[in-house]
């Protein structure tokens, strides 16, 4: 297990609804230092929290923070984009942007950050849409960050670093703010994170629908896709 107490955690993504309590909850629950990274970082009113630049789609500015924060002990993978158009309505080039922050800009972080997490914790924030194909290039990317954060619990195992994968569904967040459903508070949803953190798990699914969903998996596709039972 990692405990939160004196950690040094830096949050991708750190201006958005569940970035902002990331670095807020971390604070309460007694960590040192919060990095809170973005590529137009924001100002904070607490000289506990450090804004950082950080863009995950450059591998120069992924190695730049790594230097500047070299005393990361946690790290909250956090950044994302949306992109939920249907694939056969979606440019390529669309799905591959997509894609280039929400794969290939996390398993930068996860790798540029990893000798700093001997000892520590890597928080990946996937989606209840890994397990679920409804969002298009979106849903893709999460199962695609999914599978890249169970291959890394296990090559990061012998050096002591916890990996958490985190699911949650819809969420009050500016990603969701068009969406007319109904949404989890980002309060509720990083307390579950950070509570599972805390308690040595090595997933977390952060609310009922995701519980739900993950449940599902072995059932019949139709169950998961009722529109297959009637194509």
């Amino acid at each position: 297990m990692t405990t939160l107490t004196d950690a040094v955690v830096l949050v991708t993504g750190a201006n958005g609804g569940l970035g902002t309590a990331f670095v807020q909850q971390a604070l309460d629950r007694g960590a040192a230092k919060v990095y809170a990274t973005a590529r137009s970082p924001r100002t904070w009113d607490d000289e506990r929290i450090v804004p950082l630049v950080l863009d995950v789609t450059d591998q120069a500015s992924v190695d730049a923070a790594a230097r500047a924060a070299a005393d990361v002990t946690i790290v909250v993978n956090n950044a994302g984009i949306g992109g939920s158009a249907p694939l056969l309505e979606t440019s390529v080039d669309d799905v591959e942007r997509v894609f280039a922050t929400n794969v290939f800009g996390a398993l930068r972080v996860a790798k540029a950050f990893a000798p700093s997490l001997a000892g520590g914790a890597l928080v990946d924030v996937h989606s209840v849409l890994s397990w679920i194909a409804l969002a298009g290039g979106y849903s893709a990317s999460k199962a695609a960050f999914w599978s890249i954060t169970n291959s890394l619990r296990l090559e990061l195992a012998p050096q002591g670093t916890q990996v958490v994968g985190a699911h949650l569904g819809y969420t009050d967040t500016g990603m969701t703010a068009d969406l007319d459903v109904d949404k989890a508070d980002p309060a509720d949803i990083v307390a579950a994170i950070y509570d599972a953190l805390e308690a040595g798990e090595h997933e977390v699914l952060a609310d009922q629908i995701s519980r739900d969903v993950r449940a599902g998996l072995s059932a019949p596709l139709a169950a998961l896709y009722p529109a297959l039972a009637t194509a």
